[in-house]
């Protein structure tokens, strides 16, 4: 595994520790503890389930580049971009709703679409080096 590659997955799993306080947060939402309307809690239940998801598969997505022998380089890069998707469309679910009663999400929802387009490339970058390195390997 490349130190980069390395580094970025030891970030990310730090990370995790921002997702499960998003837990605490998500669970005074549910309860009644920390006001929300209904649209707020729609897009922090799916804000918090993305964030969780798209890091799970950045990881994995990383570590299958890493023992298919693909490319450090192609590897890095699909992983990356994986795990850049996991900042963006949380981010887009949870800035697009801020306020005190949103009737509708703001214009940081282009923040999920931005995340889309990094999920999908990165997932097509990694698909790619992880096959050339299976069929390098035949």
């Amino acid at each position: 595994m490349s130190p980069l590659l390395a580094t970025v997955i030891g970030i990310t799993v730090l990370t995790v520790i921002g997702i499960a306080f998003g837990g605490t947060f998500m669970l005074r939402v549910v309860t009644g503890k920390q006001g929300a309307n209904d649209l707020q809690k729609t897009f922090f239940r799916a804000g918090h389930a993305h964030a969780g998801v798209l890091v799970i598969l950045g990881l994995v997505v990383a570590l299958l580049g890493t023992v298919s022998g693909a490319s450090p380089g192609w590897a890095a890069a699909g992983a990356i971009t994986v795990l850049c998707a996991a900042i963006f469309i949380p981010l887009g679910f949870f800035l697009s709703v801020l306020g005190t009663d949103p009737q509708r999400p703001g214009r940081m929802i282009a923040s999920i679409w931005v995340g889309a387009a990094c999920l999908v490339a990165g997932l097509l970058i990694s698909g790619v080096a992880v096959l050339v390195a299976g069929i390098g390997g035949l």
